[in-house]
């Protein structure tokens, strides 16, 4: 054995791995980042409130002594509804994904069950909420455990407070029916982002971009090329996974004009990304390190795997600026719900973010490179 031959070897390996920008991105900083973004996101998670609308129709001290403990024993920052309101359109309304509801003679029944040993009586409590919500689904675990605990202080009787979830969508969804528009946002996302970005900066690497200045093709036919590129394999993708979301977990999704305007806006939004993104990435070997710096972050903060409401507030806001964030919920009110209200106004917000990138995406492009 050569001690000088394993040094040299040793050398050009972290060399060669220094110069892979990818293979440092994926082994150094993108561990490091989902550090960063998941210890931000759970740090101090005994300590998170979440938000939980409370209707309370029988207005007593008891009433309001079961609100109190479901505030500390859940840790919820409650917001009160007004008692006259209808609960499931308020819900509707003011896109809540959740309202507690404590229905007039709660006192009355609890007098019964300590004053007078009724075993037989209880109250039923309601949660409107909006299945379509991964927030409403975590918010419903907590209450569960919370109203657990304070059913244990009737021990050995049957359960005094005893939930019941009432949706305020007239058909029953499934997770994964709710799941499958975010997938879909995603990989357009993800298509259209790595697409550009690796094409681009490969084909300026290798000149091919300088040389095309001097044929007949302009910028404009050049973008609009790739543009049409990658709405073609969006369109593959999206029809691909509807088919075998169908197929396989027999997915029923309210397929209408919304789907393919969002698709298109999602392609325009990242394409435009990717096109800056190309414009400061100089080797092809980083471009899939700056597409993943991009394209992991908003991933994960855009509320596609959980609720952003399990985020601290500045994390919440940002979720908010990502243009993922806006397909992703669009299609949802679209295809799941069939909300077009809703489908219109983040259509819009999109639309205006997908036209600004796509503007400054073009005037990144440029076929003569100064050296």
């Amino acid at each position: 054995m050569s001690l000088r031959i394993v040094g040299a070897n040793l050398l050009v390996n972290i060399k060669s791995f220094y110069r892979e920008k990818t293979a440092m991105f994926f082994a150094i900083a993108f561990p490091i980042l989902l550090i960063l973004l998941f210890g931000t996101i759970f740090m101090d998670q005994e300590n998170a409130r979440l938000g939980l609308y409370v209707q309370d129709l029988d207005h007593t001290d008891a009433s309001a002594q079961l609100v109190e403990a479901l505030k500390l024993n859940g840790k919820f920052k409650m917001i009160k509804v007004d008692p006259a309101v209808n609960a499931t359109q308020y819900a509707k309304d003011n896109k809540l994904n959740l309202v507690l509801m404590i229905p007039e003679g709660y006192q009355r029944s609890l007098k019964q069950r300590l004053e007078n040993d009724d075993r037989s009586a209880s109250v039923t409590i309601t949660y409107i909420y909006d299945p379509g919500s991964t927030s409403a689904t975590t918010k419903m675990q907590v209450l569960n455990s919370a109203l657990a605990g304070i059913n244990q202080a009737t021990s050995g009787m049957p359960p005094f407070i005893v939930p019941a979830a009432a949706s305020i969508i007239t058909k029953k969804y499934r997770f994964i029916e709710f799941f499958v528009p975010g997938i879909i946002a995603m990989a357009v996302m993800t298509a259209s982002l790595f697409g550009t970005v690796s094409l681009n900066t490969e084909l300026r690497q290798k000149g091919i971009i300088r040389k095309l200045s001097t044929t007949p093709i302009t910028r404009t036919d050049w973008v609009l090329a790739n543009i049409l590129y990658q709405i073609i394999l969006a369109v593959i993708a999206t029809i691909s996974m509807l088919l075998v979301s169908s197929a396989v977990f027999h997915v029923s999704l309210k397929i209408n004009a919304w789907l393919p305007l969002f698709v298109v806006l999602d392609v325009f939004t990242f394409v435009g990304i990717g096109m800056i993104l190309a414009r400061f990435v100089k080797e092809a070997q980083s471009a899939a390190a700056a597409a993943n710096a991009v394209m992991f972050p908003m991933m994960f903060l855009s509320g596609s795997f959980f609720p952003i409401e399990m985020m601290p507030g500045f994390l919440q806001t940002l979720a908010k600026l990502l243009p993922l964030y806006y397909v992703n919920e669009g299609l949802r009110a679209s295809m799941v719900v069939v909300d077009n209200m809703t489908a219109l106004r983040y259509s819009a917000i999109i639309g205006v973010f997908a036209v600004a990138v796509f503007i400054l995406g073009i005037m990144a492009t440029r076929w003569e490179e100064v050296e």
